[in-house]
């Protein structure tokens, strides 16, 4: 890994973009499912809480990282996009926040979908990644 200013800045233009294209995720997929269930979920930050955005983001996030993996071998695009942009793409924080306020019962059901949607993409990504090579 490269560990210098221009390693740094890699990640940080990664990291920048990463963050603008989750939000826009979660606002062209979680917005719509939030307005469509409004009344019916808690109010989160003076939406629904439905954790399809973050869903949405993990998923695409896992499978690009497993692409991003098998399609490139270069220090500094693995900085720019897994370290930095596929890293606030996809967001552990946002999917505690979201798990927890859907409630006990959705928040188990969201998380184990999580894991299994996330690994699944990942996984596959990486068959299909590994198939090209031979």
């Amino acid at each position: 890994m490269e560990r210098t200013p221009y390693g740094l800045l890699l990640v940080a233009v990664g990291g920048f973009l990463g963050a603008v294209a989750r939000y826009a995720t979660d606002a062209a997929v979680g917005g719509p499912v939030a307005l469509a269930s409004l009344g019916g979920g808690p109010a989160v930050l003076g939406g629904t809480a439905t954790g399809v955005g973050t869903l949405a983001a993990n998923v695409a996030g896992s499978f690009a990282l497993g692409l991003l993996l098998t399609r490139t071998s270069s220090d500094r695009i693995r900085l720019l996009v897994g370290t930095g942009a596929l890293s606030l793409f996809t967001t552990y924080s946002a999917f505690v926040s979201d798990a927890v306020a859907l409630g006990t019962p959705a928040g188990a059901w969201y998380v184990a979908a999580s894991y299994a949607t996330g690994l699944a993409a990942a996984a596959l990504r990486l068959a299909v990644g590994r198939r090209r090579r031979r």
